[in-house]
């Protein structure tokens, strides 16, 4: 039998432990129908892990995500935490995490489901067959670069954006390996207009194709990524940027496919160790009424069986159950439909694996 396999559930805040009870339950389920051989620990992290601990994210969480094979995160933060010291907020767990384990690339496919096409805010016509993966560099930029803070007197502030060529070259060769494996298209997204960083990113970029010659590499300012992406989502395959560009980039593609409840990321290292998560954040709002969509947490296990335990079968067998769901016209709260075909998050997470068996 192959080494046990370890997996790290983080429920986190708001939604976030909803969602990854659904999750979960798929989990465990494929485990035992794929014989995958899989362990299921959780930890404390974001607000609920400052309540026990005082920490974001606890000496004991951390080392349990190091030993872990792979991560589930649900999702960290809420307005009871906004007025704690910038170290001490739940969101720096994220930070710390990516940071710690070293997950350098950001895997954020936007793929609308053919069943959900009237869902999206765009025409039809549009987004049917979208799929597209942004590729975002995520230990580096502006939210990790130094000097950053505030002035004495608070009255200014202050954050570096920096990177390196190798930081650009590991991200960069991702993201040439990936689109191999898709349409061949790459689109590089800087702002070499302004940003000596970005000059720096674009000629690291193109020197990296020429190891590449199957790719097609073209390059395009963020300003006009963001226009295209609603303008023309279908003319992009594969994108990748940089952190922040990255950041804002990847929720504008996730608006795209209906609702940002449907959209998985994979967060991971240079060993496939990853730490994987829905895009959406915490949702205080709707956290414990059952209102919330697992569809992305449990699309974030199959991104995890994929990449981290070359488990395809199981991962397929997920996406294959959620477009069948979909296909009968179930739909959770945040999704256009029928009042009569709405489900509570437990509901759509048991009706999924109903579609499993």
């Amino acid at each position: 039998m192959d080494k046990q396999k370890q997996v790290l559930i983080l429920p986190g805040d708001g939604i976030g432990p909803e969602v990854c009870d659904e999750a979960k339950k798929v989990l465990i389920h494929v485990n035992q129908s794929h014989d995958l051989n899989i362990s299921i620990e959780e930890s404390l992290v974001g607000g609920k892990a400052f309540e026990e601990t005082g920490k974001p994210l606890p000496d004991d969480t951390l080392n349990a995500a190091k030993k872990s094979d792979a991560v589930l995160l649900g999702a960290v933060g809420g307005p009871t935490w906004d007025d704690l010291d910038y170290h001490l907020r739940p969101e720096r767990a994220l930070l710390g995490l990516r940071a710690e384990l070293d997950l350098f690339a950001n895997l954020r496919p936007a793929i609308l489901s053919k069943h959900l096409s009237d869902s999206s805010s765009l025409k039809p016509e549009k987004v049917l067959n979208l799929d597209l993966l942004i590729i975002r560099e995520l230990t580096g930029g502006i939210y990790f670069g130094e000097p950053r803070g505030r002035s004495d007197n608070k009255e200014s502030a202050f954050n570096t954006m920096i990177y390196s060529k190798n930081e650009i070259e590991r991200i960069g060769r991702v993201a040439f390996e990936a689109a191999q494996k898709r349409n061949k298209t790459l689109c590089s997204v800087d702002k070499a207009n302004v940003l000596e960083v970005s000059v720096l990113w674009r000629e690291v970029m193109t020197e990296l194709s020429k190891d590449y010659p199957d790719v097609e590499l073209s390059h395009m300012l963020v300003d006009n990524a963001a226009m295209q992406l609603v303008r023309d989502p279908k003319q992009f395959d594969v994108m990748v940027t940089g952190n922040l560009f990255g950041d804002i980039l990847s929720d504008i593609a996730a608006m795209l496919t209906g609702s940002i409840g449907m959209l998985p990321s994979a967060s991971l290292n240079s060993d496939n160790t990853g730490m994987y998560e829905p895009v959406h954040g915490s949702a205080p709002d709707i956290a414990g009424k059952g209102l919330a969509n697992p569809i992305a947490a449990i699309l974030s296990v199959a991104m995890m069986l994929k990449y981290s335990f070359d488990a395809k079968e199981a991962s397929l067998a997920i996406e294959n159950s959620i477009e069948e769901v979909l296909s009968e016209g179930f739909r959770t709260h945040d999704l256009e439909g029928p009042q009569d075909s709405k489900l509570s998050t437990s509901q759509m997470g048991n009706k999924i694996i109903e579609k499993l068996n």
